[in-house]
C-alpha cells in the first residue's frame, strides 16, 4: 500500500499576524498562510493567520517526522506556551497535525528497498505528551484513503 505522510506544528490567530508570531517567538516558521473573511464589504479583514514548522521528509514514519519537528521548537517552549495563551483568548491555539494519504499512487513516498522502516505504525511518547500539554497544543490526525473508485458517501 502507498502511503504519502507529514506532520506539521501550527499556530493560528484571528488577529496576530505570522510575522508577529515569527517575532514574539524568534523562529522562522517552514509556512504560513492567512485565509481572507468571508465577506469583502466594507473591505476584506483576515480571519485566520497560520504559523506553521512543517516535516515532510518522505521515508521517515510519522514519530520522526513529529521529533524533528519538536527538536526546532523545544528551546521555545516557555515563549509558544505564552503566545498559545494569548492566541487561546484570541479564538486562536496550537496544534500538532499529522497528515496521510494511503493509497495515493500519484504521489507514493513509500521506500521501494526491502530494509524501509514500516510507514504504517506509529506512536506519541512521553516528552512529545509532555511539550504539548507545557504549549496546550491539540493532536488531530486526518488519514485519507486515495484509491481510484472507492469513494462511499
Amino acid at each position: 500500500m502507498s502511503l504519502r505522510q507529514y506532520a506539521y506544528f501550527g499556530l493560528s490567530s484571528q488577529h496576530i499576524s505570522a510575522d508577529e508570531i515569527t517575532s514574539r517567538l524568534g523562529i522562522t516558521p517552514d509556512e504560513v498562510t492567512v485565509r481572507g473573511s468571508r465577506t469583502i464589504t466594507p473591505r476584506a479583514i483576515p480571519a485566520s493567520h497560520r504559523w506553521r514548522i512543517v516535516c515532510r521528509e518522505p521515508g521517515l514514519c510519522v514519530d520522526e517526522q513529529i521529533a524533528r519537528i519538536l527538536d526546532r521548537l523545544r528551546p521555545h517552549t516557555t515563549r509558544i506556551a505564552e503566545l498559545v495563551g494569548q492566541l487561546a483568548a484570541d479564538g486562536g491555539g496550537a496544534v500538532l497535525q499529522v497528515v496521510r494519504y494511503f493509497n495515493d499512487t500519484d504521489h507514493d513516498e513509500s521506500p521501494r528497498h526491502p530494509d524501509a522502516p514500516n510507514l504504517f505504525g506509529w506512536h506519541l511518547d512521553r516528552d512529545v505528551l509532555d511539550f504539548l500539554a507545557a504549549v496546550d497544543a491539540e493532536l488531530d490526525v486526518d488519514e485519507y484513503d486515495m484509491t481510484p473508485g472507492e469513494d462511499t458517501i
